[in-house]
């Protein structure tokens, strides 16, 4: 039932990625606590369910802001290898960070599943990592490259550049960290 949840999502999130999506508020939130969510675009994250209890890729398509990255996900055949991961950090990118890739990047890196994997492997580290890690974090991905993160409070960058627009959603084998950029491993 649950793969079949994930791969109707994922078949109506594919024409949804190649078509764009209307951008999306970024209300205020409130400030994080050891164990809740942050970031001002945690409003703005509609959430069908309490995904607690979910794997990563099922908690991720219950967000629609996240329906780029579970078409992608499903694309790349990386569901079973996230799902079946004990403990993982996920830097999403939404939907927004999609559409900052233009449509002839986009068009090549869904074409090419072992790009695609690349890619989406890179925003992937085989560890959770807590809110308080992420000051001055150093990690490597299941890509095999590194990623940086830096900030404070509730206001925190993944390499320098993607802002973290919600972080510390729970799945059940997942921290997920919603960003705005699509990151792009080392060459």
């Amino acid at each position: 039932m649950r793969t079949a949840r994930v791969t109707a999502a994922a078949v109506v999130a594919i024409p949804l990625a190649l078509g764009g999506l209307a951008s999306q508020s970024h209300a205020q939130d409130a400030s994080p606590s050891p164990s809740g969510t942050f970031g001002p675009g945690c409003s703005a994250l509609s959430q069908k369910a309490d995904t607690s209890k979910d794997k990563v890729v099922e908690a991720s398509a219950a967000y629609p802001q996240l329906s780029q990255l579970v078409s992608a996900a499903v694309r790349a055949r990386l569901s079973g290898t996230l799902d079946g991961k004990p403990h993982v950090t996920v830097f999403a990118p939404n939907n927004q960070a999609f559409q900052k890739v233009t449509v002839s990047q986009l068009d090549s890196l869904l074409s090419n599943q072992g790009q695609l994997k690349k890619v989406l492997t890179y925003h992937v580290v085989d560890k959770q990592i807590a809110p308080n890690e992420l000051s001055k974090g150093s990690f490597t991905t299941l890509e095999g490259s590194k990623l940086t993160t830096s900030g404070s409070g509730t206001d925190f960058k993944v390499n320098g550049k993607a802002k973290i627009v919600c972080g510390n959603i729970k799945a059940a084998n997942a921290t997920i960290y919603v960003i705005d950029t699509v990151l792009q491993p080392p060459s």
